[in-house]
């Protein structure tokens, strides 16, 4: 039986964004993903789900926009923060500060987001069973209350590659930063911090029109998992001309920087939003909630290694 939850698409988006801006908390992520598979219908998954990646992806890159913009205020924005004073010898009090605000309205908007449990007394049990009974379906409703989701293996093999690229995304995105503000001698960009901000905010900016206007459209002519493998294939060549974007200068660089940026972040939230996709149409709807209790296990394993992978290597 549906959900009563379920509402039209464009219902509901806010609590999405609201939930889905918070890229570290990776279990409210997952938790959103089995919330956005209730409340849509399965027509309407794509858009759901598109929202959830696209706010969480825009988390990945404003997070580190806003630190680089807020970083040591006193050398940046010397004549609203005076120096020898309490932000000169906290210079990373203030980004720090407005994250935790961020996170305190979400904590607050979370009083208004609808659950979509539905927990049914022993008599309502016993009614479904009986009526399950009359019809014939006992079987097949004791088989899907039963069923072992790590034999599912559309399931399985789908929270696998998104453990392996969760991985390779977030070891991108500990580099990233590392090798733009790296001088020229060592093959970075030698950009300032403001100068990462300005590439990330504007990637932010195209990811979110892309998954909220171009993805659902593009997911339905050719599917989800059809589409992330192709950009999953045209994302190892970008990612190989990083080096060579290194030799450029001047607003030729920037440009070519950004247009990577941009291309590397559709590419990583299209591959990710097609194995959620997958992830919550294998599963009955009662298992979406373990299922993406699995992946967040398994994808979280993976996380823990890509910093240190990505900022040894």
């Amino acid at each position: 039986m549906k959900s009563k939850i379920q509402t039209e698409p464009n219902q509901k988006i806010s609590n999405l964004v609201w939930f889905g801006s918070k890229p570290n908390q990776t279990n409210l992520n997952r938790s959103n993903l089995a919330y956005a598979s209730e409340l849509f219908r399965e027509e309407h998954q794509a858009r759901g789900l598109s929202t959830v990646s696209a706010a969480w992806g825009v988390g990945l890159i404003v997070g580190p926009a806003i630190g680089g913009y807020l970083a040591q205020p006193v050398e940046k924005y010397p004549q609203i923060f005076p120096k020898d004073s309490f932000w000169d010898k906290f210079p990373y009090f203030l980004p720090c500060f407005i994250i935790s605000v961020l996170a305190f309205t979400v904590v607050i908007a979370c009083i208004w987001i609808p659950e979509t449990l539905h927990n049914h007394n022993g008599s309502e049990e016993s009614k479904g069973d009986a009526e399950a009974l009359e019809n014939g379906s006992s079987k097949e409703r004791t088989v899907q209350k039963n069923e072992n989701l790590f034999m599912n293996w559309p399931l399985m093999s789908s929270i696998i590659a998104y453990s392996v690229f969760s991985l390779h995304d977030i070891a991108y995105h500990e580099v990233f930063s590392l090798w733009a503000t790296s001088p020229l001698k060592l093959g970075g960009l030698n950009f300032t911090t403001d100068d990462v901000g300005d590439v990330l905010i504007i990637s932010g900016v195209a990811l979110c029109i892309y998954q909220f206007f171009i993805y659902p459209s593009v997911e339905k002519a050719c599917g989800p998992i059809g589409f992330a493998r192709i950009t999953a294939i045209f994302s190892m060549p970008l990612l190989q001309s990083y080096p060579f974007i290194a030799m450029l200068s001047g607003i030729t660089l920037y440009i070519v920087i950004s247009i990577a940026s941009i291309l590397k972040n559709i590419m990583s939230e299209t591959i990710q939003t097609g194995l959620f996709l997958i992830q919550n149409r294998v599963v009955e709807q009662h298992q979406r909630g373990a299922a993406n209790g699995i992946a967040m296990t398994s994808m979280s394993l993976f996380k823990a290694i890509g910093p240190a992978a990505g900022g040894t290597m």
